[in-house]
């Protein structure tokens, strides 16, 4: 494989353990019920309006107002701190050994930017970076070129040197059609192997 010469990683399921139901459990101890709770109301695609850039109070309110009935649990959603269970412990080694051998890393992550700020003061490993792409800073999200683009510039980044870690398939995807090399996060020893086989000291 080629020379890699930085890494940008994903923060959500990959450096960090993100799970709703560490909230929702609690709140709905019907398991069908949580399921289709995360499902319907507050799903993938109404987050993506979150990591987009859209304000929590609006987002809750307007959505709120189409579910009265689960207005509680909609506002519960911003126990953002509350959804992180804590670092992926062999993974932030892994961002140790690449920060201590002096290889540039970098975040792209589909994040509001205020839960990005609070993450970033509680967790450790994500001050071992040179820098961060944010889509809630940004307004457009992964896997859009767009995103990819602007890593790219703002980082004077040679996609073909840089290897990008998402736990998402779509997003590993986008980054390959911008031209990165790509890894799909499973767990942290298959990424230290692929990070091995890319001729980085981990």
């Amino acid at each position: 494989m080629g020379d890699v010469r930085a890494v940008v990683f994903d923060i959500g399921g990959v450096l960090l353990e993100w799970d709703p139901a560490l909230v929702y459990r609690d709140l709905i101890p019907d398991p069908e019920h949580l399921e289709w709770f995360l499902a319907e109301i507050c799903n993938t695609e109404w987050n993506a309006t979150l990591d987009a850039g859209r304000p929590f109070d609006e987002a809750c309110a307007g959505l709120a107002a189409r579910f009265p009935d689960q207005a509680e649990l909609i506002h519960a959603w911003k126990r953002q701190d509350d959804m992180i269970a804590g670092e992926i412990a062999g993974t932030a080694d892994l961002v140790v050994r690449l920060h201590d051998a002096g290889v540039p890393l970098y975040l792209l992550t589909n994040m509001p930017a205020d839960v990005f700020a609070a993450r970033r003061e509680r967790y450790a490993v994500l001050n071992r970076f040179d820098g961060a792409v944010v889509s809630g800073e940004e307004g457009v999200l992964k896997p859009s070129a767009e995103i990819f683009d602007r890593l790219r510039a703002r980082f004077d980044l040679v996609p073909g040197e840089t290897l990008f870690v998402d736990d998402v398939e779509a997003n590993v995807a986008g980054a390959r059609t911008a031209g990165f090399l790509a890894h799909r996060f499973v767990d942290p020893p298959t990424l230290a192997a692929a990070l091995r086989d890319h001729g980085l000291p981990v």
